[in-house]
């Protein structure tokens, strides 16, 4: 694998980290998260590191195999320049539902 590819795999991993990081104390409650301004800036910046390393990945090679590559960078285009109709509904359906299957992917694309 090429070294740039696998830096950009580190950095999703080291967000998605980072996001499981902000419910270390606090439990994953949508109701919790609406609420805190804080944590879910911080998470849609991850997300954003996300889809950006995902974009330099698929330039870099565009058949690179991880699930809804191109929603990933999508999602970070729509917080980026649609930052004032994110849903709080779809950030939080995506870090419980799409985060866990992409850290399982970067993992193991990483263990290679």
């Amino acid at each position: 694998m090429d070294n740039s590819i696998k830096t950009w795999l580190y950095d999703i991993l080291n967000s998605i980290h980072e996001i499981e990081s902000y419910f270390v104390e606090t439990p994953k409650i949508f109701e919790n998260y609406q609420a805190d301004l804080r944590t879910k800036r911080a998470i849609e910046r991850n997300i954003e590191i996300i889809g950006e390393a995902m974009n330099r990945i698929l330039k870099e090679n565009s058949g690179f195999e991880i699930s809804n590559s191109r929603k990933i960078v999508d999602v970070r285009n729509r917080i980026i320049h649609g930052y004032d109709s994110v849903s709080d509904d779809v950030i939080w359906g995506i870090v419980i539902k799409n985060l866990p299957v992409l850290k399982t992917e970067v993992t193991y694309l990483l263990n290679e």
